[in-house]
């Protein structure tokens, strides 16, 4: 095998996607910062059985694993960060009340996520901490949102889901029939909407149960103001096929709610719609969530939700809510951006040169210095100004 190739779903990044992913990671980590969020750096390994605590073991599979050749523990390679920045907000920072926190950096995969995927993803994520109302989910979504809108999306579709659906109707079943269900297969053939495999796992339950949960697969689509056809929205149908539970009845009032909220009017190109068995993370998260869909995009370019245990198994339960953008995704959905214009200047070792250089370059200017021989080779940089030795003094002029 050539030396040169690289193990499956891993690449490298050339200048052009590099500047592009880096620049949209200086804006919308400055956007976060607007709204008073503050960047923690988690490590790239740490301890497994931290990676891995309570909420996280659905990860296990997609961890890479080594041993630590000091201690002799097993460490692992973090495919997620979001539970070693709830290790942080619960140890390191311990504050209380509330705590806006984001973060960007690469995680791994044993596994890629999903068709065309990374399995290195450069992730972009901004979570709140110690606030349990609506208006934390109101937030993430409208950051969310924004952070589409500052990559260029234009149009994105946003499915909400609860995680709070799928226990409460497992619960009207006594113990000894719920213990005959395969949850795992249970959220597989829902995920998939596989409603010949949902009614043969389901079998043993209770009828009114059985039949909620088969109802889930069917239903999806438009909410709130994104709503336009004559027939009752998801939500609408959802109340009139679900028993009244008072978990149930509380979950959809959440969407309600969310679906509602008057943030839509300063994202009118996002479009609300529920799918009541996208229930992804059904392990880790706790209630509302959500993914962003854009046109010609397999995958969600992001996830997000509320996830209040997830600090538990660090001995601090908190309430908690966030998002996650995959940053090469979102940076390959903006336009081409023209280079910058850059000034081409010769090699001299003249003083006057150099601090002309110098100057240039801390008024933000960027400044090529062409090494002797490679006088007309082509610049990466697009240089439509020169510096021209005039009368004994360098001066910038348009090439």
């Amino acid at each position: 095998m050539p030396r040169w190739l690289l193990p499956e779903s891993i690449a490298d990044v050339l200048p052009a996607e590099a500047r592009a992913i880096e620049e949209l990671r200086r804006r919308l980590l400055d956007l976060y910062r607007s709204y008073g969020y503050e960047l923690v750096m988690p490590p790239l390994l740490e301890h497994l059985d931290s990676l891995l605590t309570g909420s996280a073991h659905d990860l296990e599979l997609r961890t890479f694993k080594l041993v630590d050749q000091l201690s002799g523990r097993t460490l692992g390679l973090r495919p997620d960060m979001t539970p070693q920045v709830a290790r942080i907000d619960a140890h390191l920072l311990n504050r209380r009340g509330v705590v806006r926190l984001c973060y960007c950096g690469p995680v791994l995969h044993a596994r890629a996520a999903g068709i065309f995927a990374t399995r290195e993803p450069l992730q972009i994520s901004a979570e709140i901490y110690g606030h349990a109302g609506p208006e934390a989910d109101f937030e993430m979504a409208d950051l969310m949102a924004t952070s589409l809108q500052i990559a260029g999306v234009q149009r994105v579709r946003l499915d909400v889901c609860h995680a709070g659906l799928v226990p409460a109707l497992l619960g009207m079943n006594p113990p000894a029939r719920r213990e005959r269900i395969d949850e795992a297969e249970l959220y597989r053939l829902l995920q998939q909407k596989d409603l010949p495999g949902l009614a043969a796992l389901l079998e043993p339950l209770e009828p009114v149960s059985r039949a909620a949960l088969l109802a889930l697969p069917g239903l999806y689509g438009a909410i709130g103001a994104s709503h336009r056809g004559a027939s009752p929205d998801c939500l609408a149908r959802a109340r009139a096929q679900l028993p009244a539970l008072p978990a149930v009845v509380a979950a959809l009032d959440d969407l309600a709610s969310l679906a509602g909220s008057s943030l839509w009017q300063r994202h009118p190109g996002v479009e609300l719609s529920a799918d009541l068995a996208d229930l992804r993370g059904y392990r880790y998260h706790s209630g509302l969530t959500f993914a962003a869909y854009v046109e010609g995009m397999p995958n969600a370019v992001a996830r997000g939700g509320r996830y209040d245990d997830v600090g538990a198994a660090f001995g601090r339960a908190r309430a908690a809510t966030g998002f996650s953008l995959e940053l090469r995704e979102l940076a390959s959905l903006q336009a081409a951006a023209a280079l910058p214009g850059a000034v081409l200047a010769p090699w001299s070792d003249d003083p006057r040169l150099t601090q002309k250089v110098a100057d240039l370059r801390a008024a933000g200017e960027i400044v090529v210095r062409v090494l002797p021989g490679h006088e007309q080779e082509q610049q990466e940089f697009a240089c439509d100004r020169e510096l021209v030795c005039e009368g004994g003094a360098w001066l910038v002029r348009a090439l």
